[in-house]
């Protein structure tokens, strides 16, 4: 360690050589007068050598040179010269003076002499040249130089007196040594790059707001004199800024620096100045910059002003010493000073004096040095400290120079020495110079006592008290006796000493004045040393005196003391001022006293150990004194479990280290276990002894993260005592070899270590070595990180040799380390082999190693008995490689070949990135079978070519464990991927099929054999001509099961050359040949191959912005049967078909024609899929002209003139088509066209033109050849802008047709016309039109019509302005000759009239009336009217009505009574029956004698029409339909009813739903059904039954043989009843329908239903929704499901079935071949069961209808029903609603949904599909429906 100062006398030549740049740079304006000079002392053969220099700077150095050697006579004579006859600058002036021996202070025998007794200007020839100068100027020049030489002297001299020798001389001669004063010795100083500083202002520091980030500090010491002496602009102000923490020699280092400026050895400063700032918080006015140097350091004796001046001009040879700027009381943030222009003569606050200093407003271009604690900094110094440094204290040969310099005059010296060294806990407090000091107080008195066993204390708090007790003991001889009586002797002085310490704390106030302190305090401080005296400026009057501690850390010692011992002082005030959170808030502002050991001194007097201390001073018990104690261990406790930051952690940890609690650290340590994270500070041996004590006191393992922290070795030895840590990081520049080798020392210690990282270091090899070595030590570590140093080439199988033994390793870091390749490829072919290495990448600066970790004696004898279980099953061992260094040429290609073979278990290898090209990769291929890698191997960017790419498929076919090889010359990519031995060894067994075996069939087909292998070539800039070689490859690759060429320029031509090669290729399965640049004359070829290539499953093509060509192929007979051309082998199967897909291709008229002539000679063909292809509409005319090419077409659609389908079926199908044309703007001008192709096919069986643009026209010119088309088939023309005027037409076209059977009209926003037409005698002519808005004038041409049409069956009229006289007007036109006449009138009006009125609207129709339905909530009114008219049993409904009312007028009710002579169904609903209608229905309609069907539902009726309607329904005996549900009727009700069922002996069906019967009406209903034998349907539903009405129901069920429909849903049963309800109903053999939903039977009844189930073999329907069946129930009951072959509808939902339920219902699936619908909504069906319901979905040939709404499938569930919907033939509805399903399975389901024709809906409502998304789709196909409905 170099010491910081230079102590070289300033001799001639050092002076010459600082004045000679400014010298040369002046006299290069006079070098005759030079060269005249220069002749008077130097010999003119000297001077001759002048001639041969044409530099004039040059000539004028050489010249100075002679003067030099001449003499120091010689130079003082021309330096006098030059001084009086030139105006120099005063600095140079001041310079040659020095240089001339006049004014020299740099001598020893000068600085001890009365500077006033000197004379104040220079003698001899200087004096001369005063007297010969007559100008004024000269003389004030020279006056002021007086006065600044004169000036300089007396500083020195004051400076020397201060702090120079004699002081220090003073100090020693002292008998009772000062604490905190001796000799002083040097400290280590580290320099930071303050710029870095600058950049982070943004950022808030909370904890060292004036440290630096550690990681700027650099990694060797610097000398003072080198910061002092550094670069800076010219007249720039300097500022340097020191820090240092508490007691580490930053005030002794501060006059240190000013003795030596006095005594020379600074000579770039002509002055120095030092200030305190805890004399300077004394100042309360302001002061001028002259009045702060003069009046408060040094006042001149004469000329201030010519001085200050001087000062001005020399301000860039001034140094400006600030000390102690952390113990400034006010307010140091002055950014805005910076902005202000500041006065020389303007006085102003120390605050703004200073801030202008360091910006350089005041006196630019001088040195300006700081000094503080760590913790402050003001924010405007962040922008003007040039130089950042910190000092570190001592270091251990700075410690043993101090103690054998405390010691020199001891025998005991070398035991001192010995015994600091050999006490590590010592030996780290020794590295502060201040506890040094104490230390050494500590054991001069103990080995003075003759001490032969030291015992010193074991914190810093305890030192202190040591050293006060010694400091007493001194003073009072050896005598003294006990701690007691030293204490008691001085107890007042004490006592007040102490509060002084904690008052000057409190006010923030460090010097106090003769009044601020007692007499006894002042003698008893002054005796012992703990004071210091001072004298006081704070004017330019008398100084006063002035005392102070002798270090602040004393003070804040004794302020601790007085908290704990006085009485004034509670816990509550206590807690306040231990509360350390309002010490951490400092930012740059002081909120608190000047505290920085305070809190630590409080904690330490905490301890058991201080107790007995603090009972004698506060003169109280123990118990008064834990008290107090408890409060600060109590703080600590709380604290810990706060947010803290690394510097918190770490003051904390201080804390708890001085309490020397256990218990109180255990618990600390518990709550600080992941927070130990300590970033940019530096960390003393003292802060890692703090917590290692705290971590080793707790039970959890930790991690220790040092980011960019400053750990010196020292520190490590500390460390090595850590036995908790569990992961261990350093990132830090600083850590090298010694670093590394000092850490291996301690990490044997550590036994729980499972994570070291060391990164961003410069440790090498040799580091890496010894760092490896001694982490083998240690047990569980299973990471070591060394990324980011410097280990070039480590030693491989030493390190690897290592590693092997470490049974726990996982992970070796070596990245950014600059490894050689010798070293990579050394450490891949030594780590390959290592046992227990599974994987080493090696990518650019990236090198990790990755270990098994896999040891340990549990682990061990798992593997044991595994081997026992299974002797042949052998653990295998697999191993990744990458090398993607990018330094690997051909050369080495031989290198990694012999690498690899020494390996059999390689997985995957990685050589991505290198430049091995064509050449090394052909090699590695050759060697490739005797390579063992089991996955893949990368070779991308590698600098292949199409040579390179013909290797890569050799090897395909020479390697059979080559499973795919991919390829992208485009991307650089180059990837073979293999198969596992295993696989090519054995198949795996199969698993036992869960459906049926066509099932298995298709699974079978769909597998790949183990021996297939895929080429993709995509991206490689094949031209066609490239193409031969690779076909040439491809042949002899007969195992390709996938090929893709596609992003390639094959264009036409390749694809021809490719086909050419399929032949060979008999194992392919898929080809893709996207994005080659063919032309629509390949489409046509492609389509030709369909013919040729039987074996071709799907066919997809687009010529779009992506080109596709992809096609797949069916599996082939391995045989030598040939196809068509003889090369290729026919499919298994004759009846798998061909899919043709074409996408973005615009076809024209003669490429359509031409493509559907080619697809119709294709006889395998199912499929066609045209879509985005922009057709036109004589385009998609002519593509429905291919169903007269192709008989076997079933289908063709086209919608929105771009998506066309065409599905194709075997010729032996019967021959239905259907034709849709939706959305094509076809118009009239192609109606002829298309009724001409339309004629010439005879199976029609739709044909579907909605949303084009016929208009009325062309509905007319569709109607003129419409009887032409033959076949019974649909006509859809909705959506064609047809009016009231073509619908008229077509009503006439409808009436004169004879093959037109139904008409269906709506010109609202559905705007349907819907057209049936027949070819067969259908007695059916059917007229439907609903809101066609007509106006009276239509109404009367379409009656005129009506009246035309005798051969109408039904006529319905939906909301079309036809007013109740209309009605009657239609009544009379409609009628026919015989047969039944349905009417229906659907109008607002019909709510309103009363049923009176609308009875006598009936009459007024023609024929007799079978059927009345009014139906109010619909605004029904329906007739069916029987023809001829029949007078039949007329005259007995007349007596009947005479009986009613004689007096009443007969005509109105004669005539009802003549039209419903045959009534025989009459069905009112929300009717609301006033008494006389309701007497009148019982009376009248009711005893008809044909009704059959009686029904009177959601209907208000007063109790004496209900009395009525009872006693009319007992004279119905024909009836054999009663439906009374939603009447609200209660059991009172039913012995009346009772009474008309008894007379109903033909009754089938009752229905009584949602009524309030209850128990007791259902016993009696019960009771009245026993004697009705014929009943067929029971509805009960939702009557609040419970157990007793359904036990007696289930009694009588045993007897109706005849049952065949049941409804008991939304009752309150019991479980128990339920069984005993299943039971009965086991025994109703013709049941079919079973409606028991809403019941909550639960797992009991079902279990008995399962039961049950077998006896039930004409069920068709099964309602058990909602009945709270759980997993047990759920399971039992899909088993039993599977034996009702019969069942058309199954309703399970809204029970929680379980996953099982749902497999074992989807495994009985298959037996039902009659299901058309099933609900399984809310069954919370997931993904993992929608494979197997798909697969079961698919074997139910009946399926229409399906419904999974409310269920948590996903977009894999979605995906799985969308493959399954092409094979459900008959579904219409798929409820997929409030599921999970997303983009990609709506997508999905979208994409298979288009080759799906008779999917009238799948409902997607409330699934999360993203925005946009549904409205495209539904663009795509309106059959998506994502609206809620």
């Amino acid at each position: 360690m170099q010491p910081p100062f230079q102590n070289d006398d300033l001799d001639l030549p050092a002076a010459v050589a600082r004045a000679r740049p400014q010298l040369v740079e002046f006299l290069t304006h006079c070098p005759d007068w030079l060269l005249s000079t220069a002749r008077r002392f130097v010999p003119e053969a000297a001077l001759s050598s002048l001639g041969d220099s044409t530099n004039p700077r040059e000539k004028i150095s050489v010249l100075l040179d002679l003067l030099e050697e001449a003499g120091p006579a010689a130079w003082k004579h021309f330096a006098q010269s030059v001084c009086m006859e030139y105006d120099l600058p005063l600095d140079l002036e001041v310079l040659l003076m020095s240089s001339a021996g006049e004014g020299n202070f740099s001598q020893p025998e000068e600085s001890g002499t009365d500077t006033r007794a000197q004379p104040s200007v220079p003698t001899g020839s200087a004096r001369r040249r005063r007297c010969s100068s007559s100008g004024s100027d000269k003389d004030a020049k020279q006056r002021r130089l007086d006065a600044f030489v004169k000036y300089r002297h007396l500083l020195i001299n004051s400076v020397l007196q201060r702090y120079g020798s004699r002081r220090a001389a003073e100090a020693q001669e002292q008998t009772q040594p000062l604490p905190f004063n001796q000799a002083f010795v040097n400290v280590v100083i580290h320099q930071s790059k303050a710029p870095r500083l600058k950049e982070r202002t943004e950022k808030p520091r909370e904890d060292m707001a004036g440290a630096p980030e550690a990681e700027e500090c650099a990694d060797t010491a610097v000398k003072v004199s080198d910061l002092l002496c550094s670069e800076a602009p010219s007249h720039t102000t300097k500022v340097i800024f020191l820090f240092g923490k508490p007691g580490i020699g930053k005030t002794r280092l501060m006059h240190r620096i000013c003795q030596k400026w006095a005594e020379g050895v600074l000579p770039q400063f002509l002055f120095t100045f030092l200030f305190e700032f805890r004399q300077l918080n004394l100042l309360k006015g302001k002061l001028t910059l002259q009045e702060l140097l003069f009046d408060m350091f040094l006042q001149p004796e004469d000329s201030p002003h010519a001085v200050f001046q001087a000062l001005l001009e020399n301000a860039q040879q001034t140094l400006i010493i600030f000390d102690g700027l952390d113990e400034f009381a006010a307010n140091m943030d002055m950014s805005s000073s910076s902005k202000r222009g500041t006065a020389l003569t303007s006085p102003m606050s120390i605050s703004q004096l200073f801030a202008d200093l360091c910006h350089g407003n005041l006196l630019p271009g001088c040195t300006v040095l700081v000094t503080s604690r760590p913790k402050r900094l003001p924010n405007f110094l962040l922008y003007t400290v040039g130089v950042l440094a910190e000092i570190g204290g001592f270091d251990h040969e700075k410690v043993e120079e101090y103690v054998s310099h405390y010691f020199c005059q001891h025998s005991f010296r070398e035991r001192a020495i010995a015994h600091v060294k050999n006490n590590t806990k010592l030996l780290s407090m020794c590295f502060i110079p201040a506890l040094c000091n104490i230390v050494c107080i500590c054991l001069e008195y103990l080995f003075l006592k003759q001490q032969m066993s030291v015992e010193l204390p074991q914190t810093m708090t305890q030192f202190y008290i040591k050293m006060f007790l010694i400091f007493l003991n001194k003073q009072r001889g050896d005598c003294t006796g006990d701690e007691e009586t030293q204490l008691n002797c001085n107890k007042k002085a004490i006592l007040g000493l102490f509060d002084l310490a904690l008052r000057g704390l409190e006010e923030k106030k460090l010097v106090f004045y003769v009044s601020d302190i007692p007499e006894d305090v002042k003698e008893f401080a002054s005796l012992h040393g703990l004071l210091t005296v001072f004298e006081v400026k704070t004017s330019g009057t008398c100084p006063e005196v002035g005392y102070a501690f002798v270090h602040l850390s004393l003070q804040e010692f004794f302020a601790a003391l007085c908290l704990m011992v006085s009485r004034r002082v509670d816990k509550n005030y206590l807690k306040k001022k231990f509360f350390l959170k309002s010490k951490w808030t400092l930012k740059n502002e002081t909120k608190t006293e000047f505290v920085e050991s305070f809190h630590i001194f409080l904690s330490g007097l905490s301890s058991r150990e201080c107790r007995t201390f603090l009972m004698l001073l506060a003169e109280q018990d123990e118990a008064w004194v834990q008290e107090k104690q408890d409060v600060i261990l109590q703080s600590l406790r709380k604290l810990a479990a706060t947010h803290l930051s690394g510097p918190k952690v770490l003051e904390l940890c201080h804390c708890t280290f001085e309490t020397q609690n256990l218990e109180v650290a255990q618990h600390v340590g518990s709550l600080l276990n992941f927070k130990y994270e300590f970033k940019n500070f530096r960390l003393t041996t003292l802060d890692m002894s703090a917590l290692v004590f705290v971590i080793n006191s707790g039970q959890d393992l930790i991690c220790l993260d040092f980011a960019g922290c400053l750990v010196d070795t020292d520190c490590l030895e500390v460390l090595a005592g850590c036995k908790n840590v569990e992961h261990l990081s350093f990132r830090s520049r600083r850590c090298g070899d010694d670093f590394a080798a000092a850490l291996s020392k301690g990490l044997q210690g550590m036994r729980n270590l499972k994570k070291l990282k060391l990164t961003g270091g410069t440790i090498t090899a040799q580091g890496m070595t010894n760092l490896v070595q001694a982490a083998s030590q240690c047990p569980h570590l299973e990471e070591i990180n060394l990324q980011g140093n410097r280990i070039q080439d480590p030693e491989v199988k030493r390190v690897m040799d290592l590693f092997s033994r470490m049974e726990k390793l996982k992970k070796v870091d070596l990245s950014n380390n600059h490894l050689s390749l010798k070293a990579v490829l050394s450490l891949a072919k030594e780590g390959i082999v290592c046992q227990n290495v599974t994987e080493l990448c090696a990518r650019v600066d990236t090198m990790i190693i990755y270990f098994s970790g896999t040891s340990g004696k549990a682990q061990r004898s798992q593997d044991l008995k595994l081997e026992e279980n299974n002797e042949h099953i052998i653990p295998a061992r697999h191993v990744n490689l990458c090398l993607q260094d990018h330094r690997l040429f051909p050369q080495h290609a031989k290198m990694i070949v012999a690498i690899l073979q020494s390996c059999p278990c390689l997985s995957e290898v990685d050589l991505s990135g290198n430049k091995l090209g064509d050449e090394g990769c052909s090699c590695l291929l050759e060697s490739l079978p005797c390579i063992s890698i089991s996955k893949q191997l990368n070779l991308s960017q590698n600098h292949l070519s199409v040579t390179g790419i013909c290797s890569l498929l050799k090897s395909v076919n020479t390697c059979q464990k080559v499973m795919e090889l991919q390829v992208s010359l485009g991307h650089d990519t180059a990837v073979l991927r293999f198969r596992e031995d295993r696989e090519i060894v054995s198949l795996p067994p199969r698993e036992k099929p869960v459906f049926s075996t066509d099932d298995q069939q298709h699974g079978e087909e769909n597998q790949t054999p183990t021996t297939s292998q895929k080429i993709r070539l995509t991206e490689c800039n094949f031209q066609a001509s490239d193409l031969k070689n690779v076909c040439a490859v491809l042949k002899e690759c007969g195992h390709i099961s996938e090929l893709d060429l596609s992003w390639n320029y094959l264009g036409d031509e390749g694809l021809l050359q490719l086909f050419q090669c399929l032949p060979k290729l008999k194992m392919l399965r898929s080809l893709k040949f996207n994005n080659n640049q063919i032309s629509l004359n390949s489409v046509f070829f492609l389509a030709q191959s369909l013919t040729t290539l039987e074996h071709i499953k799907t066919m997809s093509l687009s010529l779009g912005h992506t080109q596709v060509v992809h096609l797949t192929f069916w599996e082939r007979v391995r045989s030598a049967s040939r196809w068509r051309s003889g090369s290729l082998a026919r499919p298994k199967q004759e009846a798998k078909g061909q899919c043709f897909r074409l996408r973005d291709c615009r076809v024209g008229l003669e490429d359509v024609t031409r493509l559907c002539q080619i697809l119709a000679q294709c006889p395998q063909l199912t499929e066609i899929d045209i879509r985005k292809n922009s057709l036109s509409p004589r385009c998609a005319v002519l593509l429905l002209n291919s169903i007269n090419l192709c008989e076997r077409i079933r289908v063709v659609e086209v919608r929105s003139s771009e998506n066309a389908f065409l599905h194709l079926g075997a010729s032996m199908q019967s021959p239905r088509t259907s034709c849709r044309l939706t959305g094509c703007a076809i118009a009239e001008g192609q109606v002829e066209e298309l009724c001409s192709i339309l004629e010439q096919h005879g199976g029609l069986a739709e044909v579907d033109l909605s949303r084009n643009q016929l208009g009325d026209e062309g509905l007319r010119c569709l109607l003129d050849h419409l009887h032409r088309v033959p076949g019974t088939c649909s006509l859809n023309l909705s959506h064609n802008g047809i009016s009231q005027d073509g619908v008229l037409h077509l009503i006439n076209a409808f009436v004169t047709s004879r093959n037109t059977t139904e008409v269906q009209v709506s010109l609202c926003s559905k705007a349907t016309l819907i057209i049936k037409l027949t070819s067969g005698d259908d007695p059916r002519k059917i007229l439907r039109l609903a809101e066609c808005n007509f106006q009276p004038e239509h109404l009367e041409k379409l009656f005129l019509l009506l009246e035309k049409c005798t051969g109408l069956t039904e006529y319905t009229s939906s909301n079309n302005n036809m007013t109740i006289q209309a009605a009657e007007r239609l009544l009379h036109s409609l009628r026919k000759d015989l047969g039944l006449l349905k009417i229906s009138i659907e109008e607002p009006w019909v709510c309103r009239e009363r049923v009176v009125n609308l009875l006598e609207l009936a009459a007024q129709a023609s024929g007799n009336i079978a059927e009345i339905m009014i139906c109010k909530d619909k605004t029904l009114f329906q007739l069916v009217i029987r023809f001829p008219h029949c007078l039949e049993k007329t005259e007995s409904v007349i007596s009947r009505l005479r009986l009613y009312k004689p007096e009443m007028k007969h005509s109105f009710f004669q005539r009802l009574c003549e039209k419903c002579a045959q009534l025989q169904q009459l069905r009112w609903s929300h009717m609301e029956l006033h008494e006389d209608e309701a007497e009148m229905l019982g009376r009248i309609l009711l005893p008809l004698p044909e009704l059959k069907t009686f029904g009177l539902t959601s209907s208000s009726v007063s109790p004496a029409g209900i009395d009525s309607l009872i006693s009319g329904l007992q004279n119905c005996q024909a009836i054999e339909e009663l439906n009374l549900g939603y009447m609200h009727l209660s059991s009172a009700a039913i012995p009346g009813l009772v009474l008309g069922l008894c007379e109903m002996p033909s009754l089938k069906r009752l229905i009584l739903d949602h009524n309030s019967i209850g128990n007791d009406g259902c016993s009696r209903l019960a009771e009245a059904l026993r004697k009705m034998h014929n009943i067929e349907e029971i509805n009960l539903s939702h009557n609040e039954i419970g157990d007793p009405g359904l036990i007696n129901l289930a009694a009588v069920l045993l007897e109706m043989q005849n049952l065949k429909k049941i409804d008991l849903s939304g009752n309150c049963p019991s479980p128990a009843g339920g069984e005993k309800l299943v039971e009965a109903l086991a025994n109703c053999k013709h049941i079919k329908e079973l409606l028991l939903s809403r019941n909550g039977f639960g797992d009991r009844t079902a279990v008995t239903l399962a039961l049950c189930l077998p006896h039930m073999t004409n069920l068709k329907i099964l309602h058990f929704q909602n009945n709270n069946i759980r997993q047990a129930g759920g399971l039992e009951l899909a088993r039993a499901l599977a034996v009702c072959g019969l069942l058309e509808e199954i309703s399970i939902a809204e029970n929680d079935l379980g996953e099982q339920s749902i497999h074992a219902l989807s495994e009985g699936l298959p037996c039902f071949r009659h299901l058309r619908k099933i609900d399984l909504k809310f069954c919370g069906i997931t993904d993992d069961a929608s494979k197997s319901l798909s697969l079961g979905f698919q074997q139910c040939p009946s399926m229409e209808e399906i419904i999974l709404s409310w269920n948590a499938l996903g977009d894999r569930g979605a995906r799985e029903l969308a493959i399954a919907l092409p094979k459900m033939e008959k579904l219409k509805v798929l409820d997929l609603e409030k599921n999970r399903i997303g983009a990609c399975g709506a997508t999905k389901l979208a994409e298979e949904l288009a080759t799906c024709p008779e999917i009238q809906s799948i409902r997607l409502w409330g699934n999360p599909v993203p925005k946009g998304l549904p409205e495209t789709l539904t663009n795509q196909d309106p059959r998506l429906c994502f609206s809620f409905s």
